[in-house]
């Protein structure tokens, strides 16, 4: 019952994730950010159980952080993604398989940015553009009609509008507030909320 989706530009990639703690038929809370900064380069947008997806994600960034304290450079994305992955597939041969859902976003120097799509089998696949959950569903054909290879920042947050929109009008679950970040050469930077408020503008 929750949304993450991200779109990767010539020089970033944005990542917009909904704000709901949802719990069987009820809202538990509505400011939850699912979107969580591993580093001044590196995104990481979960969903899924809401235990495996914090525990899980703080996993990742502390092994990531401990990486760099060892060796002094920090993981790149690509890199980071495929150690996401291999931990996820490891766990799905225990007891204790992770229930999670991933796009990993970040910017490398050399490579440009990275967006990878990872589902909770481990799945993995460097994408354009992605999107988990209910709300993904109906973003599939805005991303085919509206992404492009050199697609700008703004282009990209209107587009993410346009999800949101989308998934505000055809989506029985309520979802009103989604939480927008983007990574690129200059860091990490959140932008404008989308709200359902400000769509009607």
């Amino acid at each position: 019952m929750e949304t993450i989706i991200g779109i990767k530009g010539k020089d970033f990639v944005m990542l917009a994730a909904d704000s709901t703690h949802p719990h069987s038929i009820m809202v538990l809370k509505d400011d939850e950010n699912k979107i969580h900064k591993i580093s001044d380069s590196l995104l990481i947008a979960a969903t899924g159980d809401q235990g495996d997806t914090v525990q899980f994600v703080e996993y990742i960034s502390k092994n990531i952080l401990l990486y760099k304290m060892r060796n002094g450079y920090e993981l790149g994305p690509k890199a980071a993604a495929y150690f996401t992955r291999k931990n996820l597939a490891d766990y799905l041969r225990t007891r204790y398989a992770y229930q999670v859902w991933l796009l990993v976003a970040g910017y490398d120097k050399k490579e440009g940015p990275q967006l990878t799509f990872i589902d909770y089998l481990a799945n993995t696949l460097s994408v354009n553009h992605g999107a988990h959950g209910y709300g993904g569903m109906f973003c599939g054909s805005i991303f085919d009609q509206y992404h492009y290879e050199n697609i700008t920042q703004d282009e990209a947050y209107e587009v993410m509008r346009k999800c949101a929109r989308e998934i505000q009008k055809r989506l029985i679950i309520s979802q009103q507030k989604f939480h927008v970040t983007v990574v690129d050469a200059n860091g990490v930077r959140r932008l404008d909320d989308i709200t359902a408020e400000n769509l009607k503008n």
